[in-house]
C-alpha cells in the first residue's frame, strides 16, 4: 500500500500581475528532465523575467530558473535551459494569430504540480500596462487594504 503525496507546489510570478494586463489564461505541460521535476517540487524555481516565445510553430520558455537538485550528480541540469511547452495544435494556432498583434506577449503566470503529478504551467497572454495604469492598480490596492482594517 503506498500512501499519496500531497504536493502543495504553488509558484507565482508575481510581478506578472503588476506589469501585465491578462487577457486570456491557458495551462500548459512541460517537457522536464529527472533533476528538474524534483527540483520543482522541493519549490526551487523561479518564473520572474522569464517569457515565452514562438520557434518552428512551437512554444518555449526562457529564463525559467530551475535550482540544480541538491541530490544529483554530474546528470544534474543546467539551471536556466530553454524548456518546450505542450499544448495541442488549435491552442498555438490561436496564440499565434493574437501575437501578430502589436503589444501581445505570452508570459508564466503560476508553476504548479497537477493532480496526476506533473508539472504544469499556467502562461497568459498579456499586454503590457503603461506607467499610469501601474499606479491606478496600486491605489486599488491601498483602497482595498484600508476597507480591509476597518471593517
Amino acid at each position: 500500500m503506498c500512501a499519496k503525496i500531497l504536493n502543495k507546489v504553488n509558484i507565482e510570478n508575481r510581478r506578472a500581475k503588476f506589469d501585465y494586463q491578462f487577457i486570456e489564461k491557458l495551462v500548459a505541460g512541460m517537457i522536464l528532465t529527472g533533476t528538474e521535476i524534483k527540483s520543482i517540487r522541493e519549490g526551487k524555481a523561479a518564473l520572474v523575467d522569464s517569457y515565452c516565445y514562438f520557434r518552428n510553430n512551437e512554444l518555449f520558455i526562457k529564463n525559467m530558473n530551475i535550482s540544480e537538485y541538491s541530490e544529483g550528480t554530474h546528470y544534474n541540469h543546467e539551471p536556466n535551459r530553454e524548456r518546450k511547452l505542450l499544448l495541442n495544435k488549435l491552442e498555438l494556432n490561436k496564440l499565434q494569430k493574437k501575437m501578430k498583434d502589436q503589444g501581445l506577449t505570452i508570459i508564466p503566470v503560476r508553476l504548479f504540480i497537477s493532480d496526476s503529478g506533473y508539472a504544469k504551467l499556467e502562461i497568459a497572454l498579456a499586454k503590457g500596462k503603461k506607467e499610469f495604469d501601474k499606479r491606478e492598480s496600486i491605489k486599488k490596492r491601498d483602497i482595498e487594504r484600508e476597507t480591509s482594517r476597518k471593517f
